[in-house]
Order: structure tokens, then sequence, then C-alpha cells
């Protein structure tokens, strides 16, 4: 299928790894030219090297800490100062720290509401009158299944990105008319660093190994196995796309069928 995104121009957040990184390799895949932010680390350059050798298409590395309202907003200027336009916002910052409720206290509150949320809000707020002027654009969050089925000990990640489903919802109408779509990507355990670090947090907690503890989820996915980043990219870029014009405001888990909720 031709996603109809040759030549179309994408800001993705948080890519010089994990799922960030394989959105931004799948966008690239089907000709879109790619902006991706990271932290100032050597994990930037390379990205940006790999996706480029792999897909030919123009990438552009932007060093961003998007917990800093002013670097997040500098990413968005900045790839729009290269490219001179935007078609595709994918809101991505990676998560929180894994604590209990009382291990928590208001500044990591404060870290978790910068890193998924505000983040969210000011990066999409660079991009969205760009958009509108357009009359075309997508904007794809990147979340987590536990916006629909929390996961204990992710007290942060569960709270915070609830917020960002509900910024999402109500901006898709606002922003419908113009022809810019709103939605929610909701992952569930894919085999990425993120997850194998809290395979670690939590196998240190109850004192066993990371491996029993991805075992022990493993067996409450009924498909029997962590998801991939590349399955996960697929779906982003189909919502990317021209065929997903007539889907928004929605929250869609891709999690193997952990997710037990009927809606």
């Amino acid at each position: 299928m031709d996603l109809g995104l040759n030549g179309k121009v994408a800001f993705v957040a948080g890519a010089s790894q994990g799922l960030g990184k394989a959105v931004a390799m799948a966008l690239c895949r089907e000709g879109a030219k790619v902006a991706i932010c990271g932290l100032d680390d050597p994990e930037l350059p390379k990205a940006v090297e790999e996706i480029t050798a792999a897909t030919g298409s123009e990438v552009i590395g932007i060093p961003a800490d998007v917990t800093v309202s002013e670097q997040a907003r500098h990413f968005i200027r900045q790839g729009l100062d290269h490219f001179g336009t935007v078609d595709i916002l994918v809101n991505n910052a990676g998560g929180p720290p894994a604590k209990s409720f009382l291990e928590i206290d208001e500044d990591l509150w404060h870290f978790g509401f910068r890193l998924n949320l505000l983040s969210t809000i000011v990066m999409t707020r660079e991009a969205v009158p760009v958009m509108m002027e357009k009359r075309w654009g997508r904007i794809i969050n990147m979340t987590s299944v536990s916006v629909k089925q929390p996961i204990d000990g992710l007290i942060l990640s569960n709270t915070i990105r609830s917020g960002v489903v509900g910024l999402a919802k109500t901006l898709s109408n606002e922003l419908a008319p113009y022809n810019i779509t709103v939605n929610n990507v909701c992952p569930g355990y894919t085999l990425t660093e993120r997850v194998r670090s809290l395979a670690v947090v939590t196998a240190q907690k109850e004192g066993t190994t990371p491996e029993a503890v991805i075992d022990r989820w493993r067996a409450t996915i009924p498909m029997g196995r962590l998801g991939t980043p590349e399955e996960f990219a697929a779906l982003v870029a189909f919502l990317a796309s021209e065929h997903a014009g007539y889907i928004t405001g929605a929250s869609i888990h891709i999690d193997g069928g952990y997710y037990k909720g009927v809606m």
C-alpha cells in the first residue's frame, strides 16, 4: 500500500533510539523527510546516520531535552527553519521512572508533567499554525496502554499520559475543520531498552531476575510475546498517511491483546 508520504515532512521527538527511532525509520522508508530530536549524546548522530543509510531519505538531528520547554520549542522551530514546513508531528518523550506513590516527591511529579504532557503541548503549539495554514496535518502522540489499563508501579505514567489523551481528544475536535487529525498510539509491552530497564527495576524490588519479570509479562499477553518496534512504527506510519484521514481523536492500543477492556 502506498501511504502517500513521499515528500511529506515529519518531526519525530525522542527518536535517537527505541520506538521513536523505529517510527522515524518507517516514515523515511515511505519517502518522508524527517527531523528527529534526542538528548545531546552520541545516540542522536548515530540514529541520523543509520536512518539515512537505510532509507536514503533526508534526516536531520536536533539535540533537545524536551523536558525543557525552550528546547522542545527550539526543536520544532529549527526543523521549520530547515524544511520550511511540517506535515506530521510525532510527540514522544519516553516514560517517567517506575516508582510507587510514596516514592514520588513533588519535583518528580513536575518532571513527569514536563516530560510527557507539557512537551506535547509545547511542540504541538509550534506545529499547529503551519498545519492550519496548509489545511492538512497529522499529530500522533506516543502514550502507553496504561492510559486504558493502568500498570502497577507506573503511577506517574498512568496519570500524566492520561492527560495527553484528554488533550488530544479535545484538540482533535478543534482541528478537524482544518483536515488535521490528532491521535494517540498506546503500546503495550514492546522489546525496547525502556521495557528492559523496567524489568531490571521490577526485578530488583522483587528479588528476582529481569528475565523472570519479562516472562511474567509475556504470560499476560494473549499473543504470547512482546511486540517489536517495527510493528509499532507501522501503525504510526499508517496514522500519518493519506489513508487515515477519517481517524481522529482515537487512542489505539497495540499490545498483543494485553488490554482486557471492551472499548
